[in-house]
């Protein structure tokens, strides 16, 4: 069963979405991400994932006030990432009210903090790991961070118990997932692993939900917000899977 997480990327308080992560392809889905969130929610998601692309891009956390909010608004268990730095940025999104905090550059620049974090608040976060081809990308897909696989055998080693795995050429486009690289990344770890980037219709979510038994859920974005398909449909499509 496949765990549908819709995505609320959020950027100087909007609901917004990026081309391939780059932050000047911009586009404002909607000035009120509660609202956004609010849709979801009315559509039958439990689960969210938000964004905080400001700490992302420059560390400097603008929004992670908003996962409160949409908590309290929704009533979804929320999925938090963007500009995680310190272990305090983590408890942070944790007091909120997030359900799990996803560790990005920091895990890649420093991965003794993923092990700090790891004692500290146990499974309640995943290490994402964005990727053109198997060049890891960090601070906002800005810079190269080393290989996939060897980010992968390592935090596989600390417990990490989740991966968020981006393909970064994929991301945004609407031109289907990278399936070969996903299966290849389940292979590599005993952890769960959520696909990230790149879904554009009913079919990609169906062979998602059968491509490996580790890749239990994905993250939608811009083909909700396009009208590619509604989450009603989605959450159809994969036969509830977002319980």
């Amino acid at each position: 069963m496949l765990t549908l997480y819709p995505a609320v990327d959020i950027k100087d308080g909007r609901a917004v979405r990026l081309t391939q992560g780059r932050a000047e392809a911009e586009t404002v889905y909607d000035d009120d991400p509660v609202a956004a969130a609010q849709r979801f929610a009315d559509a039958g998601t439990t689960w969210l994932h938000v964004v905080d692309l400001d700490a992302a891009f420059t560390g400097e956390p603008r929004n992670r006030h908003l996962i409160e909010a949409i908590v309290e608004a929704t009533g979804c268990r929320v999925q938090a990432s963007g500009g995680v730095r310190t272990l305090a940025d983590v408890e942070a999104s944790l007091a909120y009210g997030a359900d799990r905090v996803v560790i990005g550059t920091m895990a890649l620049s420093n991965p003794d903090f993923v092990a700090e974090v790891l004692d500290a608040v146990g499974p309640r976060i995943a290490v994402g790991l964005d990727a053109r081809g198997t060049t890891l990308q960090a601070r906002g897909w800005t810079e190269e961070a080393g290989d996939l696989f060897d980010a992968l055998e390592r935090f596989t080693a600390m417990g990490v118990p989740r991966f968020v795995y981006t393909d970064v050429a994929k991301d945004g486009m609407l031109q289907g997932p990278n399936v070969d690289m996903l299966t290849r990344v389940a292979d590599a770890t005993d952890a769960e692993v959520t696909a990230s980037g790149g879904v554009s219709t009913l079919d990609d979510l169906r062979v998602l939900a059968g491509c490996h038994p580790r890749v239990d859920a994905a993250i939608v974005g811009k083909a909700l917000y396009s009208g590619a398909f509604t989450l009603e449909q989605a959450l159809a499509t994969v036969e509830g899977g977002s319980a």
